[in-house]
């Protein structure tokens, strides 16, 4: 009994040692990882926004403008990305153009993992494209896509119904995947809420949302198929004070107005200059009077002198935007458009010939009604920030001074948005990007049927010319005969001023190269031709 007892004891003692040693080396690798986080890992990187509030970073419930959609490329892949000047591969490794069959052919990265675990496969493509053909998804636009064909696990064939010139940019590149096993089920997209709503397959899951201070959390992927990011969290703060929070170290990327410049630089912060790639613009209701009238639209243009309004309200720092719409950095950027440079002689002469006189207080009127219009203005600027610009301000008083008696009403960005949307409004001073992107943001920012709902479409589909234009450009995949048709675009643009370009900002952001992540602009902007230096390659690569 006694040698029984002390057989136990041993037998005890040994698994003893034994679960003692895979305690310890468990806690060695448990060390072992975190030292390995330590080395190849930055703990954190803040991103500081002046607005902060882009809805939820999935597809179905991000803000409808850039920062919104940048917020949610963080979580979802597309197929093809751009890094600083070209596509690169993302989701696909390889794509090509089968022309017999009007068909892209997606060679899927067989690496790639959906953040819970679940590989990444064609039958995802060929899903997402069904899916947001029944369920759009305001970003892109499917009208011209047949459908999609599984041919292996890992390869994809997009069909076209016909030519379709701007199909990388505008599906290949912007087009979000989604998890088929995760959204097969999902009746209502923009009621999806739960957490599965946010698994993605990109560089970054996200954590946390926090609506009443405007931040938002994400946590690296460690396991992407594009290699570990950079990063393990990225915070996005916000902040009305861009050189505060990159001073204090409270964030190490922000945008910032062009006068920061020089101070930041000089405090050791690096600058980022980018292309004319945004501009602010004079929304026009063009469906009731006057401003249904193209002379009235034009006398506008004349009448506001728009170089005033970049000396004045930004210290000069801007330029003219093209009445044509594309930037003049565009490399399909039409030189040749209407100018409207500021001559009252011209928009009074305009004014006149629709039967308006000046009255005795020296405004115009017609049949015993002064011409008065109301003006919307909001401190939306470049990247989703937002300044306390004068732009309406100035414009009203031009307006005022000319004899156009015009009432200015300050509104928050969102409600202007809103407004103009539900043609709600007379004039408003509004904005956005892509100018630099794809030329189909001609048509996107002029017809209805293209906008994909976007709130900065003029949706002005009454012109026979510019309707047929538009849809030939799209039809057009040789790059020379396809630039011939833009530049009549934008010369009908600047004829008939479905909305007034007023100028383009110069455009900066600072960030703390101590924090060893290289920002960058991308050439043409990110996706469809978003101005912001967010790009994710620069955590990834």
């Amino acid at each position: 009994m006694a040698n029984k007892k002390y057989e136990f004891s041993c037998v005890a003692y040994v698994f003893s040692v034994l679960f003692f040693i895979v305690l310890l080396s468990g806690s060695i690798v448990l060390l072992s990882d975190s030292i390995a986080y330590a080395q190849d890992q930055i703990k954190e990187i803040r991103i500081a926004d002046a607005k902060g509030d882009w809805g939820y970073p999935n597809p179905y419930r991000h803000y409808p403008r850039g920062p919104g959609y940048i917020r949610m490329s963080w979580v979802f892949d597309t197929l093809v990305w751009k890094d600083k000047d070209k596509y690169i591969p993302a989701l696909a490794n390889s794509w090509k153009f089968d022309k017999k069959s009007m068909s892209y052919v997606f060679e899927l990265n067989k690496q790639a993992r959906w953040h819970d675990g679940q590989p990444v496969t064609g039958e995802d493509v060929v899903f997402t494209i069904d899916y947001m053909k029944n369920h759009p998804y305001h970003w892109i636009d499917l009208s011209r896509i047949a459908g999609a064909k599984l041919l292996k696990k890992h390869t994809v064939a997009v069909l076209l119904k016909k030519g379709y010139a701007p199909f990388l940019s505008d599906i290949g590149g912007t087009m979000p995947i989604l998890p088929k096993h995760i959204w097969k089920d999902i009746k209502n997209p923009k009621a999806f809420d739960e957490p599965l709503a946010y698994i993605g397959s990109g560089p970054y899951r996200f954590k946390d949302y926090d609506r009443a201070n405007k931040t938002y959390l994400y946590e690296s992927f460690d396991t992407y198929y594009l290699g570990k990011p950079k990063v393990h969290k990225l915070i996005y703060i916000k902040t009305g004070n861009p050189i505060m929070a990159l001073s204090t170290r409270q964030a190490s990327l922000s945008a910032i107005q062009p006068d920061m410049a020089t101070f930041l630089k000089q405090k050791g912060f690096t600058i980022l200059a980018d292309q004319y790639g945004w501009n602010k613009k004079l929304m026009i209701n063009h469906t009731t009077a006057p401003f249904n009238n193209v002379k009235f639209r034009q006398a506008l243009a004349f009448l506001i002198n728009r170089q005033e309004i970049i000396d004045k309200a930004h210290r000069g720092f801007g330029k003219i935007a093209s009445c044509g719409l594309l930037s003049m950095d565009h490399d399909m950027y039409n030189p040749d458009t209407a100018k409207y440079t500021f001559n009252p002689s011209k928009g009074h002469d305009l004014i006149k010939s629709l039967g308006y006189k000046k009255n005795n207080h020296g405004y115009y009127e017609k049949d015993g009604a002064i011409l008065t219009i109301e003006l919307l203005s909001s401190n939306i600027t470049v990247a989703g920030g937002t300044a306390n610009d004068r732009d309406g301000e100035i414009i009203k008083k031009q307006l005022d001074d000319e004899g156009i008696k015009t009432q200015l009403i300050h509104m928050e960005q969102t409600t202007v948005d809103s407004k103009i949307r539900n043609w709600d409004f007379m004039l408003a001073v509004s904005g956005h990007g892509g100018i630099m992107g794809d030329p189909k943001v001609l048509n996107e920012m002029i017809g209805s049927k293209y906008g994909a709902g976007s709130v900065n479409s003029a949706r002005f589909d009454t012109d026979t010319r510019l309707n047929s234009l538009m849809e030939k450009q799209m039809e057009t995949m040789d790059p020379e005969k396809r630039k011939a048709v833009v530049f009549q675009i934008q010369e009908l643009h600047a004829q008939l001023l479905p909305a007034i370009p007023l100028y383009c900002p110069d455009t900066y952001s600072a960030f703390d190269p101590s924090a060893k992540i290289d920002w960058f602009y991308t050439k043409g902007g990110i996706s469809k031709g978003i101005p912001i230096s967010q790009n994710k390659m620069s955590l990834v690569r």
